[in-house]
C-alpha cells in the first residue's frame, strides 16, 4: 500500500528516450527549447538550469527530473518525439516522501 502525499512530498521522473535524432541531441539550442517547455508546461521554478546525458553515436537520451512538490505526469513520450525525434521512451516515476513531523 502507498503512503498518501503530504505537503512537501515530491515526484521524480526518470526517463530513458531512444531513437533521437543525432543532430538534434548536439543542439544546445533544441535541448534548450525542450528544458524551456518543460519548464512551462510543468510550471516548475528551477534553481538550477537543467540537464541530461545525451548520447547521438547511438541517438540515446536519459533524464532525471526532480519536483518538490506532486505534479501531474507529464507527456514525455509526446513531447521528446516531438522535440528530439524519440522513437522509443521508457518513463518511471517514483514518488518522493517528503519530511514528516
Amino acid at each position: 500500500m502507498v503512503a498518501p502525499f503530504v505537503l512537501g512530498d515530491g515526484v521524480e521522473w526518470v526517463v530513458d528516450a531512444f531513437g533521437c535524432d543525432p543532430g538534434t541531441l548536439r543542439s544546445q539550442a533544441q535541448l534548450t527549447a525542450l528544458f524551456e517547455r518543460a519548464v512551462r508546461e510543468l510550471t516548475l521554478h528551477p534553481v538550477a538550469p537543467l540537464a541530461t546525458h545525451t548520447f547521438p553515436e547511438t541517438g540515446y537520451a536519459a533524464f532525471n527530473l526532480y519536483c518538490c512538490r506532486v505534479r501531474p505526469d507529464w507527456p514525455w513520450a509526446e513531447r521528446l518525439g516531438e522535440l528530439l525525434g524519440a522513437t522509443r521512451v521508457e518513463v518511471r516515476r517514483i514518488a518522493r516522501p517528503g519530511p514528516r513531523p
